[in-house]
């Protein structure tokens, strides 16, 4: 006869995943269902949350057209998940840090990127990644995960300088199956540093369903590994996302350490403009689930409900967004071409004897 177990697997792994239960304060009709957990926002933040969510929607739109056009290279869309980028943003200061992943452009923009170097960054241009001095943002990160490990350094030089900030950063569910992304949410617990990492979980990474990415019920019960709070969140819901973020800011600055956030939330495009076909791997029903929870709509009817919001109000910002689009990529098509001498000269403080020839050839080129 076998030996009984010493204890129930099974009925501890489900326990502690009730313990990350959703966070959420507003439903998919933009009711209240926390007032409890309703932040103290004016109504002109409130407002001015919108107004940040629908920009970047018309960004996406013409970002994705100007992509077809061949007038933007490298692009991942970010319908869907603007709740959770933007009203984790609204959250922090402009002294805060932000480490993003490839789809994360919006949060640089709002954090002071202008519109048209995030332009020439989708098309490879150095000009792109060259952050001004008040911008505390680093260049999207291209490598899955390796962005974690990044803030966690950044967060605890911050924490040892007696900085009042936070180092924020940005991954989706497949970064969260990335070596890095332990590595970093370790070595940020074991330091105590003060960095607020963001698992937005889209579902499907890139083609590959969240479930079998991982025998966790949640990414937010990962944090128990690393000795840290850990919540997941409606990320559909703005105001929820807000919250979580604001709280683990609070904490983070006043020595609590770091906190890992996962956001449910949906992409509607596919991964990138790069050949990728959501329909190979996503039903149209549950496309049409996701649908409904829409955080624009959500918002809308919210703001609607308090008389903040219009037709009026949103068409205003939505001709402003166009207008703005169109006088940054007019700036980003005058920008000048960048050469092989420019990219030579700009990759070493000291260029390297090897490359010194080499520069010296192509600088002959293009002088002709």
């Amino acid at each position: 006869m076998g030996k009984k177990p010493l204890f129930d697997v099974k009925k501890q792994l489900e326990k502690v995943a009730e313990q990350f239960p959703t966070f959420q304060i507003l439903n998919e009709e933009g009711e209240v269902v926390n007032e409890a957990a309703m932040p103290d926002l004016t109504d002109e933040q409130l407002k001015e949350l919108m107004r940040r969510m629908v920009y970047t929607r018309v960004l996406d739109q013409r970002c994705i057209s100007l992509n077809r056009q061949g007038r933007l290279g490298f692009y991942a869309p970010t319908a869907g998940q603007e709740a959770s980028q933007l009203a984790s943003h609204f959250a922090l200061e402009k002294e805060d840090f932000i480490l993003p992943g490839y789809r994360d452009v919006p949060q640089m923009i709002w954090h002071g990127l202008p519109l048209y170097q995030a332009f020439l960054f989708s098309r490879g241009h150095f000009h792109g990644n060259q952050i001004p001095e008040d911008v505390n943002v680093l260049p999207p990160q291209i490598i899955i995960g390796a962005q974690i490990i990044q803030t966690a350094g950044v967060a605890l030089g911050m924490k040892k300088r007696g900085k009042k900030a936070v180092a924020v950063t940005y991954t989706g569910d497949g970064g969260a199956s990335q070596g890095d992304f332990y590595e970093g949410i370790n070595f940020a617990g074991a330091f105590n540093a003060p960095a607020i990492f963001i698992v937005q979980n889209n579902r499907f990474a890139i083609s590959t369903p969240v479930e079998k990415q991982s025998a966790a019920k949640t990414i937010a019960q990962k944090a128990v590994a690393a000795g840290i709070p850990g919540i997941q969140v409606d990320g559909m819901d703005p105001l929820a996302v807000y919250v979580a973020v604001r709280d683990a800011r609070e904490r983070a600055i006043n020595g609590g350490g770091p906190t890992l956030i996962e956001t449910l939330c949906f992409r509607y495009g596919p991964h990138t403009m790069a050949g990728d076909d959501p329909t190979r791997y996503r039903s149209k029903e549950l496309e049409n689930e996701w649908e409904k929870k829409d955080p624009l709509v959500r918002f809308r009817k919210f703001l609607e409900n308090k008389g903040l919001w219009s037709e009026e109000e949103e068409n205003r910002i939505i001709e402003q967004a166009k207008e703005d689009i169109k006088e940054a990529i007019k700036k980003a098509d005058e920008t000048p071409k960048q050469k092989v001498t420019d990219l030579m000269s700009i990759m070493y403080e000291e260029m390297p004897a090897f490359l010194k020839e080499q520069y010296e050839i192509y600088k002959e080129k293009e002088s002709k």
